[in-house]
């Protein structure tokens, strides 16, 4: 005899067989029946079912739910069937709109609260609106990566830690480096209806244009950027201009400052 029954959330409670009855009469309501009896005898049978499928066993609330459906198709109540089908669909989308509340609440009361480790995991961050904003936006991405990018193996590896994927919060590539040499040659642009500079006649423009593209850039990117042979494409433009040592000291002292303003998620320098 089932005296028990295990809850989606994984709790056991007493089995009540009238919340059965009471579910097949409401169905049955819905399409215009009024036999409470009739939904009484088809619970009995559910409940025969179930005894006969779980000996020895906790059947599960969505194990039963299905015996309901099986019931009633079984006996020709097949309106009432889909009745109740559509009663399970409304409800499981209720939870899951509480389910996603809840999880939303929970998101913003971690950050808050410094409740999870990855909020400190990145030391280049600081706390703010913007980097609340990313956290909540790397825990969905990172479930979209989980989800539908990796396979099934690949995903429980994950979660039961028997391995460790790093980075999944920001759907793109990770690291990546430009060529200083087009910059150069055609300027920054290449991006129809955005804003463009023809290639650059001076140091501070050119320093400008490497500042301008890092910026443009980093948001495609969850890593660093790298600009390759940066002094020797640079020394053209001190020998045109015949520039001193001051005057050199004193535009790479711009460009680090320029380039290191902390434009990028969670108030953080550009990683280059």
């Amino acid at each position: 005899m089932i005296d028990k029954i295990r809850k989606r959330d994984g709790s056991i409670e007493k089995f009540a067989p009238e919340k059965i009855s009471s579910a097949i009469f409401k169905a049955a309501v819905a399409c215009g029946g009024k036999d409470f009896d009739l939904a009484q005898k088809l619970c009995d049978k559910v409940v025969a079912m179930a005894e006969e499928k779980y000996k020895g066993q906790i059947p599960e609330v969505e194990g039963i739910q299905d015996l309901v459906e099986y019931v009633l198709i079984e006996n020709g109540h097949s309106k009432t069937a889909k009745a109740y089908i559509l009663y399970r669909e409304k409800r499981k989308s209720a939870r899951e709109l509480n389910a996603l509340v809840g999880a939303t609440i929970g998101m913003f009361s971690d950050y808050l609260g410094d409740k999870d480790w990855k909020i400190q995991e990145n030391a280049n961050t600081q706390k703010s609106v913007n980097g609340l904003n990313n956290y909540i936006r790397e825990i969905f991405t990172k479930n979209y990566w989980l989800h539908e990018i990796y396979p099934v193996e690949v995903r429980e590896a994950h979660l039961s830690g028997d391995c460790h994927i790093h980075d999944m919060g920001f759907f793109g590539a990770y690291c990546a480096g430009w060529d200083l040499r087009q910059l150069l040659m055609e300027g920054f642009g290449g991006v129809p209806g955005k804003v463009e500079s023809k290639p650059a006649k001076h140091l501070r423009s050119f320093l400008g244009q490497v500042v301008n593209s890092t910026f443009t850039t980093q948001g495609e990117l969850a890593g660093a950027q790298a600009w390759s042979s940066f002094d020797t494409y640079c020394a053209p433009f001190i020998r045109y201009d015949e520039l001193t040592y001051n005057q050199v000291k004193q535009c790479i002292q711009e460009f680090i400052f320029n380039i290191n303003v902390p434009t990028r998620v969670g108030f953080q320098c550009p990683f280059s």
